[in-house]
């Protein structure tokens, strides 16, 4: 190569380095900017410092390994060679080589060296679990070996293992290549085909390979406790393993101790050549194939199958054992629910536990509406899915619809969409709305408290509900945040605020507003502007006037991302929600320990396990980990306004979380004893968890190994109610209810269980917080249950033929009905099911509301109603279970017969009320004329298209067939408490 052509290749070589090494440089200082600002540079130094430390700690053994024995393999080279072809034709590569066979051999060491390095410095976690891992004061049932030293030595020592023979292997290959060049192996000519140092020097590593094989075989024994057992169908070791392939791996380890000798033995001191040396490795294979694979398929095959039910029962016990341990469900409290009774009781009207308390808005449903009616700016959004949670007021805790009402930067107009106001004007939402989840206003619209946004929420439809303060209503990190959408905030212009805030809620003008919170990175200086122009590759850092001596830069600002950036190893849970705590706005997270190798626990995957109907919208999916070991360990939260993240002990038995703890300074974690009370009551059961659990629970319930062989008793989790062909899973649900072996309301997470391959209802689960612990529950049923399941109540209750016809009624073709969680509420004996029906018009900006309720009792299909709401749907159930228990058979779908007899008529508008018989007086025609006339007029809204019409035209229906009902009954007025006052009040809960 000319001179002019290494020049050129240096300089494209140096401004490759150049540019890799800046970026790499500009990533690191601006993540210690970020860590300092969060306050926790012993994450970011730490993982560093760690990863820094692998990779030269492997990267430079395994190159002076490698190195090492190439230049051990010229040393040894004989001096002279015989003569032939096959030597000559070497002869031009060793002129080449031998001048500088240094520097090949150091180049050689190097690139194998940083590739090494390279993978070593992603084993950080590993390393840190080795370094600071405990005991967990369990053993597992084979080895008595503490399961402590699965979880956090195990995994290291296997990496460690894998390095060993990727060192040897290579420097095995590379002397080999080395000797062939040199002539210390020949494969023409007269006389040895190998020297004696040649053979010395390759015998020796295939010795220290055949004793890094023993090592493992050592190593495999505890392996085999986290490996999957076909015999059982479920993870661990199984009768074959232990009794034969266990033994069977210890004598292989003896064996390959004598291998190893015989090799340096005979191929130097005895023997002086390779044959003794070979035939011990094929004895080595042999014995590897007949003891370590012939010999266990021979006692899986004809001891263990022909009675796998008793052999295996052992050992299927202990992975019953350990999974439940290992996914903290061993405390699962379980108990029978024989839901005998089918005919709804009469204190279902009276209750004050469960019935008030039932969920109408689902937070899935209602996201569009809050959207359209509390937007306030089109930039403004509230994302796919809203959360659950509960408040107190007055003394009364319930269920709220809660949502942050942020920036979608997705949404800004094209003129809004420049750098200036992307990045300094638009930058935060405003305010956390709610609704109480068991009440509705204005033909099916939520009832939006006050006091989360600094003024009166719809006031043309509900009054001021009572004020849930939030002192500090700003959203600058929410979940609708982007990588990409960084705020520089905290700059004036001409002592103005730049800020867009909010509307003025009494003129209609603009707020603007100053950041003067803790958060963010300074970047007044021009070396900090210059640094973040780099990173982010915008010269407007350098060139606006936008950016000056007071701005801040606010990135990472979704919750989650702030969170597993501050706790890399922590799995998060994909449903963060807000709350207001304190009067400040706060992001809630669960946070995960997880681990993969726990001996004999079953091995799940996570995403697999988490996803459902609302995964990826609004809630986030779970990468693909394969774990066996799983705890909610930490609770975590992002402050809305400044970003402080803390990071609280949730589960303080936890060996895992203490290791990652003490690794990163013991201080990384607050004490859960620091957890203030006002947050520790907005804590909730995490759903990822939950679903884990439950899903484990469908099969691990059983705990009697035999039954647990045989599957006839396990559950399945059912499919969507109101979409059972889509193949996904119903979600579980938020309630603040009471089952009957509560004694008062929780807020807990539900779920409903069916029997694998059926329908009906097999159990509930439930999991809930008691005095701060975790609790998972269970209700079940008996095997023979008539009781249907989500999916069989759905399609009971929308087939009912007179329900069907109501139904078919709201929608047409410009609206649709769309249905909200089905919900399964254990009551007196028996089952209750709730179902809010929605309508949404198919014009432009529509949203559903909340236009009926469906209810079943008892087996979900003897007494189905569709109601207005739920108070009048109980009633109705009630009035049916009265005349069940006088022996008359329930009218299906609702129907409510006249007082004295005669045939009954429906509440539905779809039917002519005077169709079955004439009137029987003036006010009772008036009233049929009434009914039709508001049946036409629904029809023309529906035709027209215009949605409030619809509404106004639904809400006169009803008062309709209410005056209708009356008359019938002899009150000519047409009038009771039960009408719609002037000023619309909530409704739904009872």
């Amino acid at each position: 190569m000319s001179r002019r052509g290494r020049v050129t290749i240096g300089v494209l070589v140096g401004v490759f380095l150049l540019f890799t090494l800046l970026g790499w440089g500009v990533q690191a200082w601006t993540d210690w900017l970020w860590f300092d600002e969060v306050r926790y540079t012993q994450v970011f130094t730490g993982v560093l410092l760690t990863r820094l430390l692998l990779f030269l700690a492997v990267g430079l053994g395994l190159a002076a390994f490698v190195g090492g024995n190439l230049w051990l393999a010229y040393r040894l080279r004989p001096k002279l060679r015989p003569h032939s072809l096959e030597q000559a034709t070497l002869e031009r590569y060793r002129m080449l080589l031998t001048p500088r066979i240094g520097t090949w051999i150091s180049l050689t060491a190097v690139v194998l060296g940083l590739f090494a390095g390279l993978s070593a410095q992603g084993r950080w976690s590993q390393w840190l679990l080795f370094r600071n891992g405990g005991d967990f004061g369990v053993k597992d049932p084979e080895f008595g070996i503490d399961v402590g030293f699965y979880v956090f030595q195990l995994p290291f020592w296997r990496y460690l293992l894998g390095v060993g023979f990727t060192a040897v292997v290579l420097a095995l290959i590379g002397a080999l290549a080395v000797h062939y060049i040199f002539g210390g192996v020949r494969l023409q000519g007269v006389g040895d085909r190998m020297t004696n140092a040649a053979r010395a020097h390759l015998s020796t590593l295939v010795a220290v390979f055949v004793l890094l094989k023993a090592v493992a075989y050592v190593l495999d024994r505890r392996a085999m406790l986290l490996e999957y057992n076909e015999g059982a169908k479920l993870y661990g070791a199984g009768y074959a393993d232990v009794n034969a392939l266990l033994p069977a791996k210890e004598i292989l380890a003896y064996i390959s101790v004598v291998v190893a000798i015989a090799i340096i033995v005979f191929s130097n001191a005895v023997m002086r050549n390779l044959v003794w040396p070979g035939i011990s490795l094929a004895l080595l294979g042999v014995s590897a194939v007949a003891i370590g694979g012939i010999y266990p398929w021979a006692v899986q095959t004809f001891e263990v199958k022909p009675s796998a039910r008793d052999k295996e029962a052992p050992y299927i016990q202990r992975s019953i054992d350990a999974t439940r341990n290992a996914f903290d469900i061993s405390e699962v409290q379980t108990e029978g629910y024989a839901a005998s009774n089918l005919v709804p009781p009469a204190s279902l009207a009276t209750d004050t536990s469960v019935v008030p308390n039932v969920r109408l808005l689902d937070p899935q449903l209602v996201s569009e509406t809050y959207t359209q009616l509390q937007q306030v700016r089109g930039f403004y959004d509230f994302g796919p899915k809203l959360d659950i949670d509960r408040y107190s007021v007055e003394n009364k805790t319930s269920d709220y619809v809660v949502g942050v009402r942020e920036i979608n930067y997705g949404e800004l107009t094209d003129q809004q969409n420049n750098w200036i106001n992307r990045h300094t004007v638009y930058t935060h939402g405003y305010g956390l709305v709610a609704a109480p989840a068991n009440q509705v206003v204005c033909g099916g619209q939520p009832y939006f408290v006050s006091g989360f946004l600094g003024e009166k929420a719809q006031e043309a439809c509900s009054s001021q509900a009572e004020q849930i303060p939030a002192s500090q209503p700003r959203i600058y990190y929410g979940e609708r945040m982007q990588p990409d959408d960084y705020a520089i905030v905290g700059q004036t212009s001409a002592d103005k605020d730049v800020e867009f805030d909010r509307p003025t809620p009494t003129t209609g003008g603009e707020q603007y507003y100053t950041y003067t919170g803790e958060g963010g990175v300074e970047i007044g200086s021009f070396t900090r502007r210059l640094l973040y122009s780099i990173k982010e590759q915008e010269t407007n850092f350098l060139l606006s006037e936008a950016v000056n001596d007071n701005s801040k830069l606010l990135y990472v600002r979704n919750p989650r991302d702030r969170v597993e950036k501050v706790a890399p190893f922590l799995t998060l849970d994909g449903d963060p929600y807000p709350a207001v705590v304190g009067g400040k706005i706060q992001w809630i997270i669960d946070g995960y320990t997880t681990a993969a190798t726990y001996p004999y626990a079953e091995r799940i995957n996570l995403q697999q396990e988490t996803t459902d109907e609302l995964t990826n919208r609004g809630t986030f999916q779970l990468a693909r980990e394969n774990v066996n070991y799983m705890r909610n360990s930490v609770k975590a939260t992002v402050d809305a306004y400044d970003g402080t993240v803390r990071l609280y002990e949730f589960d303080d038995g936890d060996p895992v979380l203490k290791a990652w703890n003490k690794a990163f300074g013991g201080d990384l974690v607050l004490p859960k004893s620091a957890i203030p009370a006002d947050l520790a009551a907005h804590f909730r059961y995490p759903a990822d968890m939950f679903k884990v659990q439950r899903n484990l629970l469908t099969k691990f319930h059983v705990t009697n190994p035999g039954d647990f062989y045989s599957g006839q008793d396990f559950w399945q989790v059912p499919n969507v109610p109101d979409a059972p062909d889509s193949g996904q899973k119903q979600p579980p649900y938020y309630l603040f209810t009471q089952f009957p072996n509560q004694d008062a309301p929780r807020f807990q997470l539900t779920s409903a269980v069916t029997p694998n391959g059926r329908q009906n209802l097999a159990a509930l689960i439930s999991g809930s917080y008691v005095d701060g612990r975790p609790k998972l529950e269970v209700l079940e049923l008996p095997d023979q249950t008539r009781i249907s399941g989500p999916v069989q109540v759905h399609q009971q209750m929308t087939n009912n033929a007179t329900i069907r016809t109501e139904l078919n009624l709201l929608s047409s073709n410009q609206a649709q009905v769309q249905y909200g969680n089905l919900l399964s509420l254990p009551f007196g004996n028996g089952m209750l099911y709730v179902e809010p029906v929605y309508v949404k018009s198919n014009q432009q900006d529509a949203y559903p509301l909340l236009q009926k309720v469906l209810l079943s009792y008892g087996d979900g299909g003897s007494y189905v109603v569709l109601a207005n709401n739920v108070s009048d749907g109980i009633k109705q159930l009630v009035e049916q279970g009265k005349r069940a228990g006088q022996g008359t058979t329930p009218p299906p779908g609702g129907e409510t017969p006249p007082p004295s007899g005669g045939t009954p008529t429906s509440p539905s508008p779809t039917a002519s009320p005077g169709a079955s018989s004439p009137p029987a007086s003036a006010d009772l025609a008036a009233a049929t004329q009434r009914v039709q006339a508001a049946i036409a007029e629904v029809k023309a809204a529906q035709a027209s298209g215009d949605f409030e019409r619809y509404g106004r035209a639904l809400k006169a229906l009803d008062e309709a067939i209410t005056a209708f009902q009356q008359a019938q009954q002899g009150n000519p007025s047409g009038t009771s408490s039960g009408n719609p006052p002037a000023t619309p009040t909530p409704s739904g809960g009872g």
